[in-house]
Formats: C-alpha cells, structure tokens, sequence
C-alpha cells in the first residue's frame, strides 16, 4: 500500500517506509498484526449489550503509555501477523457468534488494510456496525480516509494537561490534536441512534479515565466536552484505573484512585449539568457502569 511507503498515518508522521521492513513510533511494519480477537462483555452497555462486543485487538500503539493496561500488545508488540483477508474473516466470525459491533481497539497503524479488509467483508456479508476504539490521537486525514467505514467512534480525551501527557504518553500536543479528532470524528457520524435494545448503532462516545492526583486535569478534560461537543455528546467516566507497567514506577500514578477523589470529580460532572453518559462504581472489583449521569 503505497500509504505505508511513507507512513503519515498518526499525527506523528514518522514518514518511514514500512513497505521496506522499517519502523517509526508505532513499531508497526506492513502486515496487520493482533493481539487476540474476541466477544468482550466489559464495554458500556450500549457496546457489548448481551451478546457481547467483537472485539479485536491490534499489536501495537504510537503512545506507549506508562499506565497501559494492555502493554503486553500495545508496547510490547505481542500477537500474530495476519492477512488483510484473514482480518475480514474474524470479522465475520464475530457477526457470526452475535457480536453487536466489530470493535477495533488501537487500530491506526492498520487503518489501509482495515478498510481493505471492511470490504471485503461487507461483500461477504457484514452488516454490524464498525467501532473505531482509539487513543484520541488521531490525524485528521487519516479519519477522513475512514468516513463511511466507522459507524461509532469511541475514542479516549486522555489529557488536558500537555504537561502531564508528556509525562505519561511522551506526546507533547495531546490536547490539540484530540480536540481537533473529536471535533472531527462527531461530524462524521452526528447523533447517537440505538436500536430497540438500547444499542448503540451509530454515533460516539467519549472515553475518560481519571488518573490519581490529577483531578484537575478530568475536570479542565470534562469542561472542554461541555463546551465544544455539544448537548447531546455521551461521555463514559471511568474509575478503574490501577497502577501496572512502568505505572509502577511513578510516585503520583502508582496507587488506585480514592473515593473522595472519585467522588470530586463525579460531582463536577452533575455540575457541569452533562447529561449523557455513564459512570463506573469505585467500589466493584470489576468494571460495571452504571448509566446515565
């Protein structure tokens, strides 16, 4: 694919030829690699609903995040090279098996191959709706090469604070380049429509996870949302951060969060008067949301 002669795929142009086994950022070479496909129950209920998200996982991230939670795949680059038209068959494996959604996690340095791969399988018979789960860093010619193949976009606002996205992602500009994607992405898809079981078949959803010793940087992520994304954006505030990788290490990130600091941010939320959304119980083990604000 000749985008990849000269790869400009991310907002970190790292301009390699991965045609000729070289790397940028990402670490990503020419061929679709995976971490694992699979029916995921864990997403908003509006994504995975009963029957389950179908979930692939792409090798690999331009991020590489110090509190990454899927490390092992995203920095470590674990999984498994696969064609463009095996990519296509997982996808219809998973509408086989039920899935709601194709949902593909991390997926920018693939974005060739996955649109490839979407048509093929749409001429096989693909007919659920395509999710773009993603970092929020994102290039805006490269999402343009996506419209008419995402239905949802779930994409994370990690960071107001370029400070602290330097710190923890090694990206200077996070805040200008995902306020500019967001911008982007919901004008591609416009309002969310659910089917009459409450799922979601097209529109977005805005991921943030709210770190530990950083409440000021959600409350400045919730209030940009509020400002510029409209009345009717949906926003999922998630609780379930826990120190791993190199998380470890960091004197501020290395703890789980506390109530009282759960609990500031989620009433700055009711203030903001967001009414769209849902959050996570701090208190559950495992990730529950709990809808509507």
């Amino acid at each position: 694919m000749n985008e990849l002669d000269e790869c400009k795929l991310c907002p970190f142009e790292c301009k390699v030829n991965r045609n000729e086994g070289k790397i940028g950022r990402c670490k990503a070479r020419n061929k679709v690699k995976i971490g694992l496909y699979s029916l995921h129950y864990d997403e908003e209920p509006c994504i995975s609903g009963k029957n389950g998200s179908g979930t692939v996982f792409f090798s690999n991230c331009n991020l590489k995040c110090i509190f990454c939670q899927n490390y092992k795949i995203s920095c470590e680059s674990k999984g498994e090279e696969i064609t463009t038209n095996e990519l296509s068959e997982i996808f219809l494996k998973l509408q086989e098996k039920g899935a709601n959604n194709i949902n593909l996690v991390t997926a920018v340095p693939y974005v060739m191959q996955i649109i490839e791969a979407i048509k093929i399988a749409r001429n096989n018979g693909l007919i659920i709706p395509i999710l773009y789960n993603t970092s929020g860093y994102e290039s805006i010619e490269t999402l343009k090469k996506l419209e008419g193949y995402i239905d949802i976009y779930l994409p994370d606002f990690k960071y107001y604070d370029n400070k602290l996205a330097t710190r923890l992602s090694n990206v200077t500009n996070y805040r200008e380049v995902t306020t500019k994607a967001l911008l982007e992405m919901k004008r591609q898809v416009g309002k969310n429509i659910y089917d009459e079981n409450g799922i979601l078949k097209r529109g977005m959803i805005i991921r943030h996870l709210v770190l530990p010793e950083n409440i000021q940087n959600s409350k400045e992520v919730l209030k940009w949302i509020k400002n510029n994304m409209g009345d009717d954006i949906t926003i999922s505030l998630m609780a379930q951060y826990f120190p791993t990788y190199k998380a470890l290490e960091d004197n501020q990130i290395n703890r789980k969060l506390t109530p009282d600091e759960y609990n500031e941010i989620e009433e700055y939320l009711y203030k903001l008067n967001i009414d769209n959304g849902y959050i996570q119980d701090l208190e559950e083990e495992e990730e529950k949301y709990v809808p509507k604000f």
